[in-house]
């Protein structure tokens, strides 16, 4: 029964080293499947992926690299996906993270060739990417790989485009866009159709409907943004980020009329909102709830958000974490899958 093995070792800078050293493994029975130079401080390691043959131990693997005056850095066992050039696997992964960020460690851990991506602090020689860690016993990883995964992470955070399209869950289309001037009539309309309740529970007074001069305030917030969830030529809802003034801190909120709650829309549209905050390098979001609501945590429970909460000031205050492992609406100016 043949084993494959995925090595990586460094040779003397001589001419032929690498050559000799493929012989040997072709003498012992071994067929090279793959074969990569890795950049590293003061020289390169070589990678390669062999097939052994029946009988070949991995002990007779590192002894042909140092017979030829060589270092074996790491071995391990290795499967079809190391057999996919470079390249192609990072593209792969990139579009498993943007289809669904729960896939992120994922991803990256193909990308690493780790033995496992969590969420967590590193210690010892594991590597620190963002709120993940990534550990590799069989052997370090390099800059370059480094390199790579980070390169990931910021294609990931990347600004969103400016219109996303999405399905609520019973299968209509809507578009989430910013917000703009022109937007004033529809998000007044927008107002005229929630309930007082739902006016209350987003901002804390009884009122029946907004006050004109508070709707060029709603589009254009002092230090944020504002983006609308439309169906058709009716905006159906409203989310805010707007900076505190508290460094990495943002605040958000959300106004979804009443036809529209527990359809998804919310939950797509608090998403969008905290991949503009990934973007903008926030990395705590702040609501203010009713303590008897919990409407918001329902929310970004469902969009995939951590939450904490704590009563303060006769208010439920509400941390969200943007980053991570939020269902954002899709990327994309068709209607594309069904969003929670």
């Amino acid at each position: 029964m043949t084993t494959t093995w995925r090595m990586r070792f460094e040779l003397s800078d001589s001419p032929g080293a690498l050559a000799r050293v493929t012989i040997r493994l072709a003498d012992a029975g071994c067929n090279v499947l793959a074969l990569h130079v890795i950049p590293v401080p003061g020289g390169v390691l070589d990678e390669i992926v062999v097939q052994a043959a029946e009988g070949v131990l991995p002990a007779d693997l590192v002894e042909a690299i140092r017979s030829e005056g060589g270092k074996c850095a790491g071995i391990t066992r290795a499967d079809v996906r190391d057999l996919v050039d470079e390249p192609t696997a990072v593209l792969r992964a990139a579009k498993m993270a943007l289809t669904d960020p729960n896939r992120t460690p994922e991803a990256l851990r193909q990308v690493l060739a780790a033995d496992s991506v969590t969420y967590g602090e590193a210690v010892d020689d594991q590597a620190q990417l963002g709120d993940m860690v990534a550990r590799r016993g069989w052997s370090r990883f390099t800059q370059v790989e480094l390199a790579r995964a980070q390169a990931l992470l910021d294609l990931l955070d990347a600004p969103a485009p400016a219109m996303r399209g999405m399905l609520s869950n019973d299968g209509v289309a809507l578009v989430l866009r910013p917000g703009t001037n022109a937007d004033e009539d529809a998000v007044a309309g927008l107002h005229t159709r929630c309930s007082m309740r739902t006016l209350f529970n987003r901002y804390h007074s009884g009122m029946r409907t907004v006050p004109r001069r508070w709707l060029h305030r709603l589009l254009n917030p002092p230090r944020g943004t504002t983006i609308l969830a439309q169906c058709a030529d009716q905006v159906v809802a409203l989310g805010q980020l707007i900076h505190t003034g508290t460094p990495d801190c943002a605040e958000v909120s959300l106004l979804v009329e009443d036809a529209w709650q527990s359809r998804g829309v919310g939950t797509a549209l608090l998403g969008a909102l905290a991949a503009d905050a990934r973007a903008a390098g926030f990395t705590e979001l702040v609501a203010w709830c009713l303590p008897s609501e919990n409407a918001l945590v329902r929310t970004a429970a469902a969009a995939g958000l951590a939450t904490t909460t704590r009563r303060e000031d006769g208010l439920l205050r509400v941390s969200i974490e943007p980053r991570g492992r939020a269902q954002m609406a899709p990327i994309t100016t068709d209607v594309a899958e069904k969003t929670r």
